[in-house]
């Protein structure tokens, strides 16, 4: 019998939970193992070859080589573990971040700075606030991503 979720209409946000700790449990503990210097230069030498090392599927390999946190968290990454790949790029939490929202860095760090995103129109899906995912990418890099696929 499967847990009851309520927490599951909050638009932009992935809960991390049990079940997503199961699904993601070999991509996280490849994240951890960058905190090693000698993987993390073992995985830039040949990111392919690292990541086939490991039980991941498919799919999570994908995002780790696309870079996409967004669908890395969807198949059970955690942001901090997730972390890892950004510092061994040489971004930081802030860029990631912003990658994540198809924002810059600059626009990322100013909506922060300004107290985040309106609970107004995010409460649950189907709401019409900048955190839908019909809003999504937002800031001026997602407009650029929205360009160049259309």
């Amino acid at each position: 019998m499967a847990l009851d979720k309520p927490y599951l209409d909050v638009p932009g946000t992935t809960i991390f939970d049990a079940e997503q700790s199961r699904k993601g449990y070999h991509l996280n503990q490849f994240c951890m193992s960058l905190m090693q210097a000698t993987n993390r230069e073992r995985f830039k030498t040949n990111e392919r070859a690292y990541l086939d090392e490991w039980p991941m599927t498919e799919e999570q390999k994908q995002g780790v080589l696309a870079r996409d946190l967004n669908r890395c968290i969807s198949l059970g990454g955690n942001i901090y573990f997730l972390a890892k790949i950004g510092a061994t790029d040489g971004k930081s939490f802030q860029q990631m971040a912003g990658s994540m929202t198809g924002m810059t860095e600059d626009e990322y760090r100013n909506m922060m700075i300004n107290g985040g995103r309106s609970v107004e129109g995010n409460r649950v899906v189907g709401e019409d606030g900048d955190a839908q995912a019909h809003r999504q990418p937002q800031g001026q890099a997602g407009l650029l991503m929205q360009k160049v696929s259309a």
